[in-house]
């Protein structure tokens, strides 16, 4: 039987690194693109951060008024100022284009989840050593081709391959062989987990649980009680199970979605639902267009004002295809957050966003 060997692959900073690309002068300085900072009163968050800005602790998603008031700190301290750029999407469309054409070249299968990372079944390469040997060529192509640095994380599975392409930023290689996974996992922080965000680390946190390690010696039940439903799963997680399989665009379809950040933080369900009713109508244009006839799964994520952000799924047995059919499935998605035992605080929202999966030819 084949030895099952997975790469994941993350572009380094990489809407900074296309302005450094494009602006060469820019090389080196504290880049910041995102949302229009405003002077400090901006709305939106940070798509990403060159590797002098995040030594100011901005990171990916960081609010952009945070991060102006953080480049305004490091100024008044001598350092150098922050460039913030709103970004031209189109063009790091462009670059992601030119990067996974090489990895493609290369590549019999390769999944995108993104336009700057994707997952890569190297299972073809025989052996762990062989594959780092091949991605080390590759990683260098992409350099020589792009002037675009990448990271790449080697593994028996999506999980490990993920985990461990964040190890040896930028332009490093981590390969975690299948009798080292224990050794891997054990010592790193929970956060470092996919899927661990505040609420869980929160209530690890209140067991005095940090660790992967600390988190294996709680049993299925255990973390079923904590977390429902999800235990199961983050049970196989924190021993580095992971069954999913690398999926080309041909094995699935793309999803398609939208998203809307209020000017005003809003409790008003009335103004939210008119811009998911218009959300389903640029999500089922778009489908169209793109010769789809129908959706399966309807998906809505809000996020509050305190930046706690929920997602809710519904899956249909039969194709759906109308603006209307998406629009009751959007209400019924969105009605629990405006209930008290969905949202007991009354939090404000802050964002909302719509998206159609299980797309159907």
């Amino acid at each position: 039987m084949q030895k099952r060997i997975i790469g994941h692959i993350d572009m380094d900073a990489f809407f900074a690194s296309v302005e450094e690309r494009e602006r060469p002068y820019l090389k080196g300085k504290p880049i910041v693109v995102g949302a229009d900072p405003e002077g400090g009163s901006g709305r939106g968050v940070v798509s990403t951060a060159s590797y002098a800005a995040r030594v100011y602790g901005i990171a990916s998603a960081t609010p952009i008024t945070k991060a102006w008031r953080l480049c305004q700190d490091a100024k008044e301290n001598g350092n150098p100022a922050c460039v913030f750029i709103t970004g031209g999407f189109g063009k790091y469309g462009k670059a992601s284009k030119e990067v996974f054409s090489i990895i493609e070249k290369n590549i019999p299968v390769v999944e995108k989840v993104g336009i700057d990372e994707g997952y890569l079944d190297l299972s073809f390469c025989g052996s762990f050593k062989k594959a780092e040997n091949f991605m080390t060529k590759v990683q260098k192509e992409i350099k020589r081709s792009t002037k675009l640095s990448c990271s790449i994380g080697i593994g028996s599975n999506k999980l490990i391959a993920k985990i461990a392409s964040d190890f040896k930023k930028p332009n490093g290689i981590t390969t975690v062989t299948e009798g080292r996974t224990e050794q891997f996992l054990e010592p790193l922080p929970l956060g470092k987990l996919p899927g661990i965000g505040p609420s869980a680390l929160k209530k690890f946190n209140a067991l005095n649980v940090t660790t992967i390690k600390d988190a294996r010696a709680l049993s299925w039940t255990e973390l079923e009680d904590l977390f429902g439903s999800c235990g199961f799963s983050l049970y196989e997680k924190l021993r580095g199970i992971d069954r999913r399989e690398v999926r080309t665009e041909k094995d699935e379809a793309k999803s398609i979605g939208k998203h809307h950040t209020f000017s005003v933080d809003t409790t008003d369900f009335d103004e939210v639902f008119s811009v998911l009713r218009a959300q389903s109508k640029t999500i089922l244009s778009r489908m169209k267009r793109n010769g789809f006839r129908g959706f399966r799964t309807a998906v809505l994520t809000i996020r509050f004002s305190d930046f706690l952000t929920m997602t809710r799924s519904s899956t249909s047995k039969v194709v759906l295809s109308t603006q209307k059919q998406l629009e009751t499935k959007a209400m019924k998605l969105m009605l629990p957050f405006f209930e008290k035992k969905g949202n007991p605080r009354s939090k404000k929202v802050r964002l909302v966003g719509l998206r159609i999966e299980k797309l159907e030819w």
